[in-house]
């Protein structure tokens, strides 16, 4: 049963409200006045506090401030005994902390059921304090685990690369985790493979399609697919990769094949942002088709290549839409020709690293962090 405690300073209404409770088999203490009453709280830890309004020293709102004041005590049910019945009286309560009242002379039958009532909210605070710490507890153990998925993606990605094109990235997952994947390497010494993918949605749900890509394209374990030709491995994913009940998810993929002794750049985009080429004259040129079905979503989806040239001194960005999709003041939505016209005034301006154009989308966006996972990639020819 639970702990009642009775703070009175009249000796009959103590035993009148003693007798009562205890022979509906509650635990009760009795304080005779507020000080003894606060002590014997920390001590007797009670779920409810019957205390008489006037007392000498310190008055029942008094205690019933003290109470309410301390984090370890305020879910204790209070109740003020009391002969007011005006209807301020009661306000003045209520404003201390108050949970309900009593009035005298004490009827029992009035006694028990009040007691019941704060009983009943006593408890349900305690069981919603209880699954709030579970809850807390859960959301931790889950952070920590989308922290280490996070680090076991991250270390999935490829490293910066330097020769005759240098290239860099930079990954930022979402405090949720989510699809977002890239890599780069030569295929030979001729051909450099380029590419950026995001899977649909957030969590281990986005991650883990994202990773299983990535490997069947780094390990390049298609059936039927020529790697060197983006149609080929857009088709190619797009059969093995398709949504349904297992799989809710699609994904969008910017795939580019640099030619070295050629100078271009073969590429081919899934519902992808078009990727960004910024030449050594400052030009800027969207490298890809928005509006492209993305894979996974229809088997009958077809994908049709380009070519472009690639002057020597010249930068290519792909990128993931959570680097620009930010909404701004208006409540409008960034776009991919801003960031693409931000790009442009930082080439301008001098030569341009990753943390620059980090740094700058931070300060002209005013955010601390991106919403969704980021990646992007930076190749110097």
């Amino acid at each position: 049963m639970h702990k009642i405690l009775i703070v009175e300073d009249e000796m009959v209404n103590q035993l009148i409200l003693k007798q009562t409770l205890e022979a509906q088999g509650y635990e009760v203490a009795v304080a005779s006045d507020g000080e003894t009453g606060l002590a014997l709280t920390k001590t007797f830890s009670p779920a409810l506090i019957i205390c008489d309004w006037m007392m000498p020293q310190m008055s029942g709102l008094e205690v019933c401030q003290a109470i309410k004041a301390d984090s370890k005590l305020t879910n204790i049910f209070f109740i003020l005994l009391t002969a007011r019945t005006d209807l301020q009286d009661r306000i003045e309560g209520l404003d201390s902390g108050a949970d309900d009242f009593l009035n005298k002379p004490i009827q029992s039958s009035e006694l028990l059921a009040r007691v019941r009532a704060g009983l009943r909210i006593y408890q349900s605070a305690q069981d919603l304090r209880l699954l709030t710490n579970k809850l807390q507890a859960q959301q931790q153990r889950l952070s920590a685990e989308l922290f280490q998925a996070a680090t076991y993606v991250t270390s999935l990605l490829p490293k910066s690369l330097s020769g005759s094109v240098n290239i860099t990235s930079q990954f930022l997952p979402s405090a949720q985790l989510g699809g977002d994947s890239f890599d780069f390497y030569w295929l030979d010494d001729d051909h450099l493979l380029l590419y950026v993918l995001d899977v649909s949605g957030h969590g281990l749900g986005a991650a883990l399609p994202s990773v299983s890509v990535q490997q069947v394209m780094r390990s390049q374990s298609l059936p039927n697919t020529n790697f060197y030709d983006p149609v080929s491995v857009m088709t190619g994913i797009n059969q093995i990769f398709q949504m349904g009940i297992q799989n809710p998810r699609f994904l969008t993929l910017w795939y580019g094949i640099y030619c070295q002794s050629e100078q271009t750049l073969t590429y081919a985009s899934a519902g992808h942002p078009p990727a960004i080429l910024v030449t050594p004259n400052g030009k800027i040129q969207h490298i890809g088709q928005s509006g492209q079905v993305p894979i996974g979503m229809f088997t009958s989806s077809v994908y049709q290549s380009h070519q472009c040239a690639i002057p020597p001194g010249s930068v290519l960005y792909s990128f993931s839409d959570g680097l620009y999709e930010i909404e701004e003041a208006d409540g409008n939505l960034w776009t991919h020709t801003g960031f693409s016209d931000m790009l442009g005034r930082l080439h301008q301006a001098g030569s341009v690293n990753l943390p620059d154009v980090l740094k700058t989308i931070h300060q002209l966006k005013g955010i601390e962090s991106f919403e969704d996972d980021c990646s992007i990639v930076q190749a110097q020819f």
